[in-house]
């Protein structure tokens, strides 16, 4: 791996290799927005990388909450993917369908919950089908494993922290939507939600920080984030719709070694659906 790559992701050519390593575990990760119009279960249904689970957003996550795919307890976490057959001292590879959109969601909540060896697949399932790489269309039986939750609840952050760190200015906000949803130039995709951004936050589109499904080199990383005014010496925290592509945000200061990182869970969905937060439009 080159110096100038990040460590949390690999190559398709380095997992076909360890693929069938006892402690190697592959999780499909894929989730899709209607207006992508693909379907994640049934491309998994079709055909997905040799034993690789799939790992559903909508159904490991927090039920309470009307909000989509938040983060569930650790308790349901462990249940859920220790029924996966994964447990946190395991080498973990996530993928998603482009590449760099849903997996990076899915290495955080891993990540955050306790396990440490986890990396996202560069290039995704459709780079890796593009290559001709090996697929299969029988779904795995894994062996019920204990994942052991470990969970650092300081890198979530809920609505109130949320508004205290608008008000104060507390750390800064990376808001990983389109530029137009960013500047309420474009609707937001859910019906009745406000548009705009929060007040002080900056505009880092999640599409910024990949070329061709394959996250960009450490050097294009740094300069992406400083061009968008963010200060990699301060703390960030990370938002976008609902909490999925925030996390490709995260990916990225985390390859660069930015740890003092959270990540808003309710994200735009929360924010701009009420009516008593300020909201901001235009260019940050």
């Amino acid at each position: 791996m080159s110096v100038d790559q990040s460590r949390f992701v690999v190559s398709a050519e380095w997992l076909q290799q360890q693929l069938g390593a006892p402690d190697l575990k592959v999780v499909d990760a894929a989730f899709y927005l209607p207006a992508q119009k693909r379907d994640a279960e049934a491309e998994y249904a079709a055909g997905h990388i040799p034993g690789a689970v799939r790992f559903d957003h909508d159904k490991i996550a927090d039920h309470s909450t009307d909000l989509p795919h938040m983060v569930p307890s650790p308790e349901y976490f462990a249940e859920q993917v220790g029924r996966l057959g994964i447990s946190a001292t395991d080498r973990i590879v996530v993928y998603d369908g482009p590449g760099i959109f849903s997996a990076p969601r899915a290495w955080w909540l891993f990540r955050i919950m306790g396990a440490s060896k986890v990396v996202v697949l560069d290039g995704g399932l459709d780079g890796w089908k593009a290559e001709g790489r090996p697929l299969e269309t029988t779904t795995p039986d894994p062996q019920p494993a204990t994942f052991t939750p470990v969970f650092d609840d300081k890198r979530v952050v809920g609505f109130e922290d949320m508004r205290d760190i608008v008000s104060s200015s507390a750390m800064q906000i990376a808001d990983a939507r389109s530029a137009g949803r960013f500047a309420a130039e474009e609707p937001e995709p859910r019906a009745g939600m406000r548009s705009g951004h929060m007040p002080g936050a900056r505009s880092l589109p999640s599409g910024s920080f990949s070329t061709g499904g394959k996250l960009k080199t450490l050097s294009k990383l740094k300069q992406t984030i400083e061009a968008a005014g963010i200060d990699l010496s301060k703390p960030v925290v990370t938002s976008c719709g609902s909490g999925i592509t925030a996390a490709i945000i995260t990916l990225a200061l985390e390859s660069l070694d930015h740890s003092d990182n959270r990540l808003y869970d309710g994200s735009w969905t929360e924010w701009g659906s009420r009516q008593d937060t300020p909201i901001a439009t235009g260019k940050a």
